[in-house]
């Protein structure tokens, strides 16, 4: 049932011989890889009225200052555009500002830089998805879903995790037409407010409600001073984030990869700048207040379409839907970023491996925990997590700039010097900004990636210490290959005679080895004489040593036993055999104990111990007939397991005595 579930939800599995045509070309990768920068121009433009008309300023007074602003972030945005166009030619294999670090900075530089990407793509699955849900609650008609604001957040991240776990390709393809609606409705809505204002009567604008504006918004009056445009230049920055991801997921285009991603880029810089821009002009036009019930793109759209006009409709659909997708982004290149930071030894080794659809899902399943985490912790409100985003974005692209520079003094290729000259202004530009967010923004939340970063770099280095020292202590030298012969000393746990203890104890024969002895661990004398008893009636020819434990404990017992055996025989190797019987169905599991999974637990870190379970299946046909027999002769094999204490588990769940019971362990 569990598998026919997940392919409904997943899909197929993939062949492996079919990752190429799994590539997506420039149609699709827009979507994929630009949702996200293309999305921030939805909210950029508040989140520069959330800080310059709030306070101590005013409406007027900011929005006096919002094409200035938009100014410079464009500006910002064709530095960085160009630089990473360099980067996709130089560095194919993907990984953005990690390999670009990686190659030219260090180790240290280069983990600095996969640290901020990852909690980056977090945030951006985190303030998308809270995004989407404000434009959604925006619409006049679903205004009373504001209640349920964090349950639709995490509704949504359920379904990008879902669509995301069918593919790359799938996944694009599904999302990329609600990607060229918005496109397309917010560039008509930017056209027709230009052809009302050179053809028309103008636009007029939004009448201001103090019920629903924030609660310390004056229209008029007050004083703007320079930490408040710092901030909210800082603000209007996240319009860049999302713009490196084409970088980072270079080989998922069709070949000539480089090519296409490079054009991607291009056509996604024009985009963003020009939606950017119009967006601020529109704002300035149409004076929308910051709200956190009505969004300042759906005041627009009212001034501009008319509060009934389906084209509002629309464009708030198309909204809502693409501030959701943006997250697609993140989607797309965290798992990618994760496999590289992975198979360098600095994550865990799952994240590099791909599932059934051809996809990083170990990766996609972490991102959507972590981004719902974030969402419930900042009760889906987008300006509470917008300045934790900055930061880590801003740090990747100096880091980025920063590389790309050594990287043309090192290769000295055509046109180094004018490239070089590009990437340093580029790094010197992102800097500046990266200086602006951490300080203007500090007290407001920046302080948390400040924080964050620094301990995921520290996990970073122990889990590279952790592998390095597993691969040097599995490194086989030429000299080494040759063992040295181990003398073999087998125990078997038994908890009363049964068949599943039965074949067990021929399994352990069949080893030939050196040593060979069943061990019963008894809490009292009454256990020890009824063990000893069935070793006599069944004239087991094995040796039974009896293990006293009169606290009803197994494990310590035991490997005090085995500490005994060590130092008796001087063995090399002890196998522990335990039978383990295998119950037809999942949830009968639950009605016996767990004891081979505590005992194998225990046993583990023990040098020269090896645990081996012998299963008996309850449904073999061997099994079935001797069911009945046994009920032809007339026994009863319930009392069977009464006696035993439900020692129904080969595999010891006699282990059952520390919960009280008195069995031993060993028992089928």
């Amino acid at each position: 049932m569990a598998s026919t579930l997940k392919r409904l939800l997943v899909g197929k599995p993939i062949a492996s011989a079919d990752l190429d045509h799994q590539r997506i070309g420039k149609l699709i990768g827009l979507p994929v890889f630009s949702s996200d920068a293309i999305s921030s121009t939805a909210y950029a433009t508040e989140e520069i009225l959330f800080v310059i008309a709030a306070g101590s300023s005013s409406l007027a007074l900011g929005l006096n200052k919002l094409i200035p602003i938009a100014i410079v972030v464009a500006v910002l945005l064709v530095i960085v555009v160009i630089s990473y166009r360099q980067t996709i030619f130089a560095y194919p294999s993907g990984g953005g500002s990690y390999v670009v670090s990686r190659e030219n900075l260090g180790e240290y530089p280069s983990i600095l830089a996969a640290a901020s990407l990852l909690i980056d793509y977090v945030l951006t699955v985190a303030v998308s998805i809270s995004a989407g849900v404000a434009a959604i609650i925006s619409i006049p008609a679903l205004h009373s879903l504001a209640h349920g604001r964090v349950l639709l957040c995490l509704g949504l991240v359920g379904l990008m995790m879902l669509a995301n776990l069918r593919g790359l390709k799938e996944s694009g393809a599904l999302f990329a037409p609600p990607v060229y609606l918005y496109i397309g409705v917010l560039t008509f809505m930017i056209a027709l407010a230009v052809m009302k204002v050179v053809f028309g009567n103008g636009i007029s604008t939004v009448s201001f409600d103090s019920a629903k504006a924030i609660h310390d918004l004056k229209v008029s009056g007050g004083s703007l001073g320079l930490v408040l445009l710092l901030r909210g230049f800082s603000s209007g920055a996240v319009a860049l984030t999302g713009v490196e991801a084409i970088s980072n997921g270079v080989p998922a285009f069709q070949r000539p990869e480089s090519k296409n991603a490079a054009a991607t880029m291009t056509w996604m810089g024009v985009i963003l700048g020009t939606l950017f821009f119009g967006t601020a002009w529109l704002a300035h036009l149409t004076h929308p207040f910051p709200s956190h019930e009505v969004t300042a793109m759906a005041q627009m759209g009212q001034q501009v379409f008319g509060r009934g006009n389906i084209l509002f409709f629309v464009l708030q659909g198309a909204t809502a839907a693409i501030l959701t997708l943006a997250a697609n982004t993140a989607y797309a290149d965290f798992p990618r970023l994760a496999q590289l930071i992975a198979k360098d030894g600095y994550l865990h080794r799952q994240f590099a491996n791909r599932g059934d659809r051809l996809v990083f899902s170990n990766g996609v399943i972490f991102l959507s925990m972590a981004a719902s985490a974030l969402l419930i912790l900042f009760r889906g409100e987008t300006n509470a997590l917008i300045p934790l985003y900055a930061v880590g974005v801003f740090t990747a692209f100096t880091l980025s700039q920063a590389g790309m520079v050594v990287h043309h003094f090192r290769l000295k290729e055509k046109n180094w010097k004018v490239s070089s000259v590009i990437n340093g202004v580029g790094c010197v530009a992102t800097f500046i900004v990266l200086l602006i967010v951490a300080i203007s923004k500090f007290t407001q939340g920046a302080w948390v990636p400040l924080v964050i970063v620094p301990i995921l770099m520290s996990q970073f280095v122990l889990i590279k210490r952790h592998y390095s020292r597993v691969g040097a202590a599995l490194t086989v030298a030429p000299d080494m290959v040759s063992s040295p012969p181990i003398t073999h000393t087998v125990v078997v746990l038994v908890g009363r005679i049964h068949r599943g203890v039965l074949k067990s104890l021929a399994y352990a024969q069949s080893l030939r080895p050196q040593h060979i002895v069943a061990v019963f661990v008894a809490s009292d004398d009454e256990e020890r004489v009824n063990m000893e008893r069935q070793w006599e009636l069944f004239n087991v020819k094995i040796p039974l040593e009896i293990v006293h434990s009169p606290y009803r404990q197994l494990v310590r017992p035991l490997t005090a036993y085995l500490d005994e055996l060590d130092a008796r025989w001087d063995n090399d190797t002890i196998t522990i055999v335990i039978p383990e019987f295998v119950v037809g169905k999942w949830h009968h599991q639950a009605l016996h104990n767990q004891t081979a999974m505590r005992l194998k637990s225990a046993l583990l870190s023990r040098e020269g111990i090896v645990v081996t379970s012998v299963p008996y299946n309850i449904n073999s046909s061997e099994a079935e007939s001797h069911i009945e027999l046994v009920r032809q002769k007339g026994i009863d094999p319930g009392a069977v397991l009464r006696d035993a204490h439900d020692q129904s588990t080969a595999h010891g769940d006699g282990h059952g005595r520390d919960q009280g019971g008195p069995s031993a362990p060993g028992h089928g």
